[in-house]
């Protein structure tokens, strides 16, 4: 069964950085496309970043252009979203998507990042 866990949310200051991890049981990540979601108290829910299986070109939400990065590591089968200079704006559950290349999605149940003073 393939599954998506997020972990790494928490709380932050404004200007400071969390590295959230989804690792994807039962999914080989060269095999599909892995993003990252948020949704924020009272708005719908946005993509952040995505990073397909060809690893060319991932894709950025203009709002975290030059502040996340996306990566992975194949051999855990993880991909990470590295957040710098948050900003209160970011406040959101963060979800993942696992989308395998027939077209399946799996979500994960989502991590809370919390940016206050």
């Amino acid at each position: 069964q393939l599954q998506p866990a997020e972990s790494g949310g928490g709380l932050v200051q404004p200007g400071g950085s969390l590295r959230l991890s989804c690792e994807v049981s039962g999914f080989t990540l060269d095999r599909g496309t892995v993003g990252w979601f948020r949704r924020a108290p009272g708005k719908e829910r946005e993509g952040v970043s995505c990073l397909a299986y060809t690893d060319v070109n991932p894709y950025y939400a203009d709002s975290v252009k030059g502040r996340f990065t996306i990566s992975r590591d194949n051999a855990k089968n993880t991909v990470y979203l590295q957040m710098n200079s948050l900003k209160p704006e970011d406040t959101a559950v963060y979800y993942c998507k696992a989308r395998t290349l027939s077209g399946d999605e799996y979500w994960g149940q989502g991590t809370q990042v919390s940016v206050s003073s």
